[in-house]
Parts: structure tokens; sequence; C-alpha cells
């Protein structure tokens, strides 16, 4: 092993290989990208992996296994020991999300260790969590500010946020989503699926109340001619379960559970008509720009954020209404004028090479904090205005 290599440790996700979400996705894909670059090792929940998954490195990585869960209460203690673990032998910390940065003062204390924050998407905004979680994640974000030696904002409005609420800059790094292709449809896919052959429009996502799920349902229940294929974790909460309960039962409303393997999910999203983004909280979303990057026409909800990824040139929607509006409107040739938009805007922004070298260029100090882009537009101000 070439000692000469900085030691990072990737903390704050449920492990890699990826198995869960958007941050368990960019570990992975940073493992694959710095697997001859940096000496790293990640941090996994075992209560994800099997005895016989876990393997003791992957892809050049070393893979720490931690007896906690990487969600909920537990993920405070499974975050602060993964840190309290890596700062004793390694240079830099990429520490996912801010549930555990209440142990930071005491890592910045003991340890002289450089440590990196991506601070998500305000996680504190969603609705799933009472009012003891919101006010724990929003302390938990001020001590990230304070004693991160760089953020990240994963979009230019949370970049925004830092910048206006804390007068802190971040460096935007958004995600990727070159690792999915399109895939035709075989005969086996047919008869798993069978609606793949008819016309419909698709999402994935977590259901919670903020991913506007029960608006999108009730939107196409009176859309009886179009149909709506859902992937979701249905049964993880009562907001799931009860919609389930409530629309399983029309004919052209299809709620299938959470699918994993690339392969399957990929032929329902590239077959689709279009895709429906329902998101009103966090950043930038990896289902979306993954949609986007497989050259989908985007129907998004209207939050500063969704327009943000997608440069204001998606299709956004309010309310049950407007969806309604849309879809009983909207031609082909918008839709595919949509989707060329959209896989132009995913080339050129969305690509783990581009996301691997700015978390590298973070690591290894080539990038020091960088100024905001409201700064950036105030500087660019003054040097006209000097001139």
């Amino acid at each position: 092993m070439n000692t000469d290599k900085s030691k990072l440790g990737i903390i704050g996700t449920v492990g890699v290989p990826a198995k869960y979400g958007g941050f368990e996705t960019l570990a992975h894909q940073l493992v694959l990208q710095f697997s001859n670059k940096f000496d790293t090792t990640v941090y996994n929940s075992k209560f994800n992996y099997n005895p016989e998954e876990r393997v003791p490195t992957w892809n050049n990585a070393k893979i720490k296994y931690l007896p906690f869960k990487a969600n909920g209460f537990q993920s405070i203690i499974y975050d602060g020991v993964s840190m309290l673990h890596a700062a004793l032998f390694c240079d830099v910390l990429l520490v996912l999300g801010v549930s555990g940065c209440l142990f930071l003062p005491l890592i910045k204390f003991l340890f002289d260790v450089k440590i990196i924050i991506n601070v998500d998407g305000l996680e504190w905004r969603r609705a799933k969590w009472n009012g003891f979680a919101k006010w724990f994640l929003m302390y938990s974000e001020k001590i990230a500010i304070r004693y991160a030696d760089e953020l990240v904002s994963d979009n230019a409005a949370i970049q925004k946020y830092l910048y206006n609420q804390h007068g802190v800059s971040s460096q935007l790094i958004e995600y990727g989503a070159d690792h999915n292709s399109r895939q035709s449809i075989q005969g086996k896919d047919i008869e798993e699926f069978p609606f793949l052959a008819k016309d419909y429009v698709f999402k994935v996502a977590r259901i919670e109340p903020e991913n506007n799920l029960d608006m999108i349902l009730e939107a196409f229940v009176e859309l009886p001619q179009q149909n709506l294929v859902i992937v979701g974790n249905w049964n993880n909460s009562n907001y799931g379960k009860n919609l389930l309960k409530q629309y399983a039962s029309y004919p052209n409303l299809y709620l299938l559970p959470p699918i994993y393997e690339p392969r399957r999910l990929n032929v329902l999203r590239s077959n689709a008509n279009a895709y429906v983004h329902g998101h009103s909280a966090g950043g930038t979303n990896p289902s979306l720009v993954e949609a986007m990057y497989l050259a989908l026409p985007i129907i998004s909800f209207d939050v500063i954020y969704n327009r943000v990824t997608t440069e204001h040139e998606a299709i956004y929607f309010k309310n049950v209404k407007e969806i309604q509006q849309i879809f009983s409107t909207i031609n082909s040739t918008a839709l595919t004028q949509n989707a060329l938009a959209m896989k132009i805007i995913a080339n050129r922004r969305y690509t783990w090479e581009t996301i691997a070298y700015k978390y590298a260029s973070l690591v290894t100090g080539k990038v020091s904090k960088t100024q905001s882009i409201f700064q950036v537009k105030f500087l660019r101000k003054l040097e006209v205005a000097l001139q």
C-alpha cells in the first residue's frame, strides 16, 4: 500500500456497496472513483448486510461494520462512533449528514483531522420529524457549520441558505447519475410487470409526506386513462400504509414495493412516458437527476431545490389541479423537447467523474473554502462598478 496516500474515512451512510439511498450511492461511487487515489475506509451498519455480505474490503476500500442502525435515533451513535474510530488513523473525514455532529467538538479537540461535511438537504425541515428531533437536527447543523473545515452543499439553494442564515461559504457538489443506463424491455420484464405494455408515468421515492405522494395519487385517481407506477417503501410508516390501503385498488395505479436491483428499476424508468417528482424538501435529489440522465421528461413539484436542479426547464406543479391539467393537456412533442433538455443538463452537471473530482479536491486541499455564488456575483458587480 502506498503510504503517501491520504487516509480518508467516509461516514454517515448505511454502507457500501450501496443498497439504500442517495448518500449510499454517493459513497459507493466515490469508492469506485477513489480506488487508487486514497486509502479509503467506509463505515457500514451490520444490520443492513448479511454475514456472507460483510467483506473486509471492497474495491480497495476497507470496510468497518458497526453494531448500530444507520437511521433513526441510533444514527447519532453510529455516526459518532464512526467519527471517533476514523479520527484515530484517518487524515480526512467525509461526513455525510449532520446527525452525529454532536461529537465534532470532542473530535476536533482530541485529533488533528480534517473534517468535510455534506450538510444534506436541511434535514430538520422534513415533516417526519417531531419537535425535539427538529431542534436536535438544527443544533447539529450549527455544530457542523462551526467545526467543519469544509462544508458541502448539494444544491445552490442550500448554498444560499448557509450563506444567508449562517454567513458561511460552502462548496457546491451535487450528485452523479451516469451509473444508470436505459434498458429495453425483455419478455421476462413483461411477465413481471404487465403494465410495461402500456403508456405510464413513473416515480420512485421514499413514502414520506414531504414527497407529496398523497397529492400525486389524488390527482391520478381523476386521470383514469393515465397509468401511474410508483416504487417505494409503503410499509415503513403509517403514512405509506394508509396510502397503500386507500389507493391500491385503482386499476390505473401500480404501487410497487422497493426495487434495489439496478436493471429492474431502470427498465421501469427507461420506458416511462414521464417522471413525476413530488419532493418538496432537501437539496438535489438523486432520483431526480437519475431520471434526467435517463432522458425522461420531468414533471416536478414547484420548489426552489427542484428548479435549481432542473435549471427551471422542467414542467412544474403546485397542487392536484395543476397535475391534472398538465397530464390532461401535454402532448408528445412537448414531452420529447423536455426530455432532451433534461438530458443535456444531466450530461453537463451530473456525472460521477465531475462529482468525484470536486470531493477529491477537498480531500487533498486543492480547493479551500469556496466563495458562495452570491459572493461571486457581488464581486463581479463590484468589479464592473470600479471599471
